[in-house]
């Protein structure tokens, strides 16, 4: 009776609407959480995944990186070609006496190009380093796997980073040299432009001697200067710019120092993410082949049921 009346509805809906088209039903897709309507990924949410990939800390470690070098490389080498300027105009007449310094100084300034260019190629590869270490970078790609290459890779760049990081520290030391040999002849200047005003001494008798600092030899002439001599010296362009291209040679050093202290820290904890992501891979790669062994056995179990059966 049942069968009979299911037959009558069905006759029924044919008799109704035999005659017009059927109509064709199609499964809308469900929408994701970051698609638009049309089906589109919107810009916001292309935006807020992109910047989620930047490692900021590498960013900006970078950036304090090519600053502090550039200063020192840039205002290093005007403030040597200047130190030589008043070396040759005031302190070593005699060529001969000042050729050892100058040779060494152009030597220095070959030296600052090269670390100019090494720097700038490996700020870049740790910048691009900590692109591929960075948590959110990883989840953006989901076939993310660590490799002992890898982890490797990872390792050199920090124990380089230390390297590096100790030299530069000698470096900023080093820089350090000429401020101070400015500054005392400043603060001289500065002194004699006091007794100017007082009187209270002869100018003459106030002298800086450059022999002292080992910079030229001894028999060097005149290899000091004394009164206005001195003061006229410090009046210079060449002095002006010198003391001050020192001073912030010496503070790019400093911060090229701290870029590389920023960069340790940061290569260590991307190489711990990486030794703590391998052994996840090793326990999932792992939980797998368990999960698949215990799946054939549950199925060849089966099978023997069905057998039996």
């Amino acid at each position: 009776m049942a069968n009979s009346r299911a037959e009558m509805e069905i006759g029924r809906y044919h008799w109704m609407c035999g005659s017009s088209r059927p109509h064709q039903y199609h499964q809308v897709p469900a929408m994701r959480d970051n698609m638009s309507p049309l089906g589109i990924q919107g810009c916001f949410e292309c935006c807020i995944k992109c910047l989620g990939g930047v490692p900021y800390a590498s960013l900006v470690a970078t950036i304090l990186c090519f600053s502090g070098v550039a200063l020192f490389c840039g205002c290093g080498h005007v403030a040597l070609t200047g130190t030589v300027t008043i070396l040759e105009q005031h302190f070593s007449s005699n060529a001969s006496d000042h050729a050892l310094l100058t040779e060494v100084i152009q030597l220095m300034q070959y030296v600052i190009y090269g670390i100019a260019s090494f720097f700038f190629l490996y700020g870049i590869i740790l910048l691009a380093e900590g692109f591929y270490t960075t948590s959110a970078v990883k989840e953006m790609h989901s076939e993310f796997k660590t490799t002992a290459c890898g982890r490797c890779i990872s390792g050199m760049f920090v124990f380089l980073t230390y390297i590096l990081g100790v030299a530069w520290l000698g470096v900023f030391g080093f820089s350090a040299v000429p401020v101070f040999m400015f500054y005392n002849m400043w603060s001289t200047c500065e002194v004699l432009k006091a007794l100017s005003v007082n009187m209270t001494t002869s100018p003459d008798q106030i002298c800086v001697d450059v022999r002292q600092y080992g910079i030229i030899p001894w028999n060097a002439l005149p290899g000091k200067a004394c009164g206005m001599a001195l003061e006229n010296i410090c009046n210079t362009n060449e002095f002006y710019m010198s003391y001050h291209l020192f001073i912030v040679a010496c503070a790019g050093a400093g911060a090229t120092v701290i870029a590389l202290i920023h960069f340790l820290m940061i290569l260590s904890a991307n190489w711990a993410y990486l030794k703590d992501a391998s052994k996840m891979q090793v326990y999932h790669d792992i939980k797998t082949k368990e999960e698949q062994e215990l799946q054939d056995i549950q199925s060849r179990s089966k099978e023997q049921l069905n057998s039996y059966t």
